[in-house]
C-alpha cells in the first residue's frame, strides 16, 4: 500500500479561534505551491488513488489543484491523530494508494510512527514543510513488514 502525506500549502496567518482557523484560505504563494506539487503528483498518482482531505479550507484548496475527486474527512482536521489518519486511510490494508492532505503535527507524527514504530511516540513529530509530500510504501515481507520512503518533494523543489 502507498500512503502519500501532503501538507497543505502556505495559508493565511493562524487564528486563535478553532472555527475561524478552519476557514483560512491559501495565500497566492500557497496556490502556486499547491499547483506545482499537484502537477508532479498527477504524473505518478494512479487514477485509482483515494484522496482524503481535512475539512480545513486550506487543505481542500490544496487538494482541489489535483483536479480529482476528493473526500473530506473530519478525523484529518488540525487536531487529528495518528490513529485517526491511519484508520481513514485503511493503513496498511487498502488496495489502492491513498493521498492524505492534512496538517502538522499529525502528518509528521504519522511519518515518524510508520518509519520508526512505537519508539516515535516519545519523539517530537518530524517536520513536514508546507506544501510538501512524503510518499510512503508498506511492503509485506515473509518475516516482517517494512515501510519505505518512495519520495519526498517540497513545493520549492519542483
Amino acid at each position: 500500500m502507498d500512503l502519500i502525506l501532503w501538507r497543505h500549502a502556505e495559508a493565511g496567518d493562524s487564528l486563535l479561534d478553532e472555527a475561524a482557523d478552519l476557514e483560512r484560505p491559501l495565500k497566492s504563494k500557497g496556490e502556486r505551491q499547491a499547483q506545482r506539487v499537484a502537477d508532479w503528483l498527477n504524473q505518478f498518482l494512479p487514477d485509482s488513488a483515494r484522496i482524503l482531505t481535512s475539512p480545513a479550507v486550506r487543505c481542500t484548496q490544496t487538494a482541489a489543484t489535483l483536479g480529482r475527486r476528493v473526500k473530506k474527512v473530519d478525523a484529518l482536521g488540525p487536531s487529528g491523530t495518528v490513529e485517526g489518519l491511519l484508520a481513514a486511510a485503511r493503513w496498511p490494508d487498502a488496495k489502492e494508494p491513498v493521498l492524505v492532505v492534512g496538517h502538522q503535527p499529525t502528518l509528521g507524527m504519522v511519518a515518524a510512527y510508520l518509519m520508526c514504530g512505537e519508539a516515535a511516540r516519545s519523539c517530537e513529530p518530524w517536520s513536514i514543510k508546507k506544501g510538501s509530500v512524503w510518499w510512503l510504501r508498506h511492503r509485506p515481507r515473509e518475516d516482517r513488514a517494512e515501510v519505505q520512503i518512495v519520495a519526498v518533494r517540497t513545493a520549492e523543489g519542483l
